[in-house]
C-alpha cells in the first residue's frame, strides 16, 4: 500500500472507530474501543490532508525541491509529538515518515516528508507563550518552535539576552539549534549549540528525554547539530547575558584579501568580553556587483557605494571585502565606547577613509535582517529560489579559495543577494556535538546567499557555479571545505561530510531512530520499504531523491 492510500485508510479506520465508540457499539472482531484507539483517533484529527495546507508544506524557502507530504499534523502539546511517532511505528507495514517543520526556512527540503506527514510546529502554545526566563540562574526556557525574535523580546524584559544570533531572527529554535546557529558572535561564545544547558528531546522511539550534558548525555550531543536525525527539539534551555542598550555598527573596506583576512584573524583573537568587537562577520563585494548592483543599501547609502565603487576602479580589484564589526555598550560605557573603537581601528589595516560607523539600538542591530526582508518582499524578491551553498573553509586554505572562487568562478558574475566570508575559533565548538567542521583551530564561514530573481535559468546557473565550487572543494587534494546547511546527494557523499563521526551517528540513529522515520528530507538514512513499496522502487526512490 502506497503511503498516500496508507494514510487515508488511517483516517476512515479512526473515524469509524470514533463512531463505533460514540454509539457504544463493537468493532469488527469483537474489539470494543480501547485507549489505544482513542489516543490514535485525537492524534489523526490534527492531522490535515487538505489540499491548501499539503501544498504550504511541499517547498521551503530554498524553492528548489518541492515533496508533497500526505499530511500535516498540528501538535497541542509536545506529547502530542510522541503519539504521533508511535502511531507511525504501529502500523502494519511500513511507518511513516515524520519532519518537524518550523518556519521552513531550509533550502534544500530539508523540512519536507514525501509521502509522509510534517509536523507545523508553530502550532505548539503560541509564539512567545512557551519560553521562561530565569533570572537567578540565567537561563531561558524556549519552545523549540519559538521564534528567535521572541526569545529576544522575552529576555530584554528582564535586560537579559542570548549570547549568540544568527544574523536572520524569524526562525525557530529547534531548526537552528539542529544545525548549529552561527553568527557574527560565535568567534568568542561558539555557535548557539555550544550555549545549551539542555533539551527536552521527542525521540524517533516516540519517547520524551529530558537531556543535557550529564543526564542523558548520548542524546543531548547527538540532537545538537543532528540535522534532526535523533529527535524533534521541543525545547532548549540558553544561556543568557545582561543585554546591551546600543551597537556601533561598523563596516571596513579592504581591497586586498591577505590583509583581509589577517585583520579578521586578529579580531577573532580578542576573545575577553569587552575586549575588540562584540561581534564580527564579513563580506565579499564583487566588482561587476558594486557597478551594477543597487545604488544603496539598509547600510550604505548612495554615495557610500560610489566611493566603494571608485574604490574598485581605482586599485583594479576584482573584489573589494568589508568587515563587519559590532561594539555594544550602555549607559554605563556610552562616554568611552567612541575612545576604544578608535584605539581598536588603529590596529587594522584597512584602507584609510574606508571606515563607515552607525549607531543603533541593540534590537534594531540584531534584527537588521528583518528590514531587509520587509523590503525585498516589498520587490518581490523574496519568495524566489535561494539556491544557498555554506561553507567551512579552512583557515590554511582561504586564500586559495579567494583566488579559486571569487576572482575565478564566480568572477564575472553579478549576484543578487550576499556573500559572507568571516573565522571562527574551533575551539568555542563541542566536538562532542554531532556538527562538523575542518580540522584546524581558525576555520571561515563561507556563505553564497544568491537569489535567483529571474527564475529558472537564474537556479540553473547558480547551481553550475555552486557544482564547480563543491567540485575544488571535493577534489583529490582539494580545499577540504565542509558544508554548513549541509546537502548531499548520496550516503556516500554523507558519509565524507561526517567523515570520523559517521560511525557514532550511525550508532545513535539505531539508538534512537531505528526505523530511520525522522526528518527525511536530509537524505542521510533511507526509511525502510514496505513491500509493496519495494514492488515500485524507483517510484519510491524518485520520491526520497527530491525531498533530500
Amino acid at each position: 500500500m502506497m503511503p498516500g492510500a496508507r494514510l487515508t485508510t488511517l483516517l476512515i479506520v479512526t473515524s469509524f472507530l470514533s463512531t463505533a465508540g460514540h454509539l457504544g457499539a463493537p468493532v469488527h472482531s469483537g474489539a470494543l474501543i480501547t485507549s489505544h484507539n482513542v489516543s490514535s483517533l485525537d492524534i489523526t484529527s490534527k492531522i490535515h490532508t487538505d489540499h491548501d495546507t499539503t501544498t504550504e508544506a511541499s517547498s521551503d524557502f530554498g524553492h528548489i525541491v518541492e515533496a508533497t507530504p500526505d499530511g500535516v499534523f498540528r501538535p497541542t502539546f509536545p506529547a502530542d509529538i510522541a503519539a504521533l511517532i508511535r502511531l507511525s511505528l504501529s502500523q502494519p507495514t511500513a511507518p511513516f515518515t515524520v519532519a518537524p517543520r518550523g518556519k521552513g526556512h531550509s533550502s534544500r527540503g530539508q523540512a519536507l516528508a514525501a509521502g509522509g506527514i510534517v509536523v507545523d510546529m508553530s502550532a505548539l502554545g503560541g509564539r512567545g507563550h512557551r519560553t521562561t526566563v530565569s533570572v537567578d540562574g540565567m537561563f531561558v526556557d524556549a519552545g523549540g518552535e519559538q521564534l528567535w525574535i521572541d526569545v529576544l523580546h522575552a529576555a530584554l524584559e528582564h535586560g537579559l539576552a542570548p549570547r549568540v544570533w544568527t544574523d536572520y531572527l524569524r526562525i525557530t529554535v529547534g531548526g537552528t539549534l539542529s544545525n548549529a546557529g552561527i553568527g557574527g558572535q560565535a568567534f568568542r561564545h561558539g555557535p548557539q549549540i555550544s550555549n545549551v544547558h539542555e533539551l527536552d528531546v521527542v525521540t524517533g522511539t516516540g519517547e520524551m528525554i529530558t537531556c543535557s550534558p550529564e543526564v542523558n548525555p548520548a542524546l543531548f550531543f547527538a540532537a545538537l547539530g543532528g540535522l534532526g536525525q535523533f529527535g524533534v527539539i521541543t525545547r532548549a534551555r540558553i544561556g543568557l547575558e545582561p543585554a546591551p542598550k546600543r551597537v556601533k555598527w561598523i563596516r571596513l573596506a579592504y581591497s586586498d584579501v591577505h590583509t583581509f583576512t589577517t585583520d579578521q584573524e586578529l579580531l577573532i583573537s580578542k576573545r575577553a568580553s569587552g575586549s575588540g568587537f562584540d561581534y564580527i562577520e564579513g563580506q565579499v563585494q564583487l566588482n561587476r556587483t558594486l557597478m551594477e548592483g543597487r545604488r544603496s543599501s539598509s547600510f550604505f547609502s548612495a554615495s557610500d557605494i560610489a566611493r566603494l565603487t571608485g574604490l574598485a576602479i581605482e586599485t583594479g580589484s576584482a573584489v573589494i571585502y568589508y568587515i563587519e564589526g559590532a561594539m555594544y555598550y550602555d549607559d554605563n560605557t556610552a562616554t568611552s565606547v567612541d575612545q576604544k573603537l578608535d584605539a581598536l581601528l588603529e590596529e587594522l589595516s584597512f584602507v584609510r577613509g574606508f571606515v563607515f560607523v552607525r549607531d543603533a539600538s541593540y534590537v534594531e542591530f540584531l534584527d537588521r535582517v528583518g528590514r531587509e526582508e520587509q523590503n525585498l518582499r516589498s520587490a518581490g524578491a523574496w519568495d524566489v529560489p535561494h539556491p544557498w551553498l555554506n561553507l567551512f573553509v579552512p583557515r590554511s586554505r582561504i586564500l586559495d579559495f579567494d583566488a579559486a572562487v571569487f576572482k575565478g568562478i564566480l568572477r564575472d558574475t553579478n549576484p543578487i543577494g550576499l556573500i559572507l566570508m568571516y573565522p571562527m575559533n574551533k575551539d568555542k565548538w563541542d566536538d562532542r556535538m554531532t556538527a562538523v567542521t575542518p580540522d584546524e583551530d581558525v576555520f571561515y564561514a563561507v556563505g553564497l546567499l544568491r537569489s535567483a530573481v529571474a527564475g529558472g535559468s537564474d537556479v540553473e546557473q547558480l547551481e553550475r557555479e555552486n557544482a564547480a565550487v563543491l567540485e575544488l572543494c571535493d577534489l583529490a587534494g582539494g580545499i577540504g571545505c565542509r558544508q554548513y546547511l549541509p546537502h548531499h546527494a548520496s550516503r556516500d557523499g554523507w558519509r565524507r561530510h561526517f567523515g570520523a563521526k559517521w560511525g557514532r551517528v550511525a550508532e545513535l540513529k539505531a539508538r534512537y531512530d531505528p526505523r530511520a522515520i525522522l526528518s527525511p528530507g536530509q537524505g542521510i538514512f533511507p526509511p525502510p520499504l514496505s513491500p509493496a513499496a519495494a514492488a515500485s522502487e524507483p517510484t519510491t526512490a524518485s520520491a526520497h531523491t527530491a525531498s533530500s
